[in-house]
Formats: C-alpha cells, structure tokens, sequence
C-alpha cells in the first residue's frame, strides 16, 4: 500500500515539476523575444530624451539649507 502511495506521489511531482519547468522556459523565451521586438521597435521610433536644467551651487545650499531648519537642526 505504501509503494503506491510512493509511486503516485513520485508521479504527482514530477508531473507538477515539470510543469513549472516548462512554464519558466516559455516564461524566459517569451521575455528574451519582447526585449528583442523592443529594441526593433526602438530603432524605428525612438523616445526623445528631456534634458533637465542643472541646477547652480547656489540651489543645491538652498535645497539643503531648507531641508536642515525643516529637520530642527
């Protein structure tokens, strides 16, 4: 009675771990594709970039002044 137990479980989880298996594999190759069909599409239209303004010196000490006193410093 015990080996058909053994058996059936046996069974259950390589059946259980081979479906995991599976998916993660499809789960890989389907991520590897869309990084691929990504970059294609970016070549074609690609994002434009937004400089941001450098702030001076003199923003920064403000930026740090207020964050000091807003702490009770």
């Amino acid at each position: 009675m015990e080996s058909v137990l053994l058996k059936e479980g046996l069974i259950v989880m390589v059946i259980g771990m081979g479906t995991v298996f599976v998916f993660l594999t499809i789960l890989v190759g389907v991520m590897h594709l869309s990084s691929y069909v990504l970059k294609l599409i970016n070549e074609y239209f690609p994002e434009e970039v937004l400089q941001e303004k450098i702030k001076s010196e003199d923003d920064i000490a403000v930026a740090i002044a207020c964050a000091v006193s807003a702490r009770g410093m």
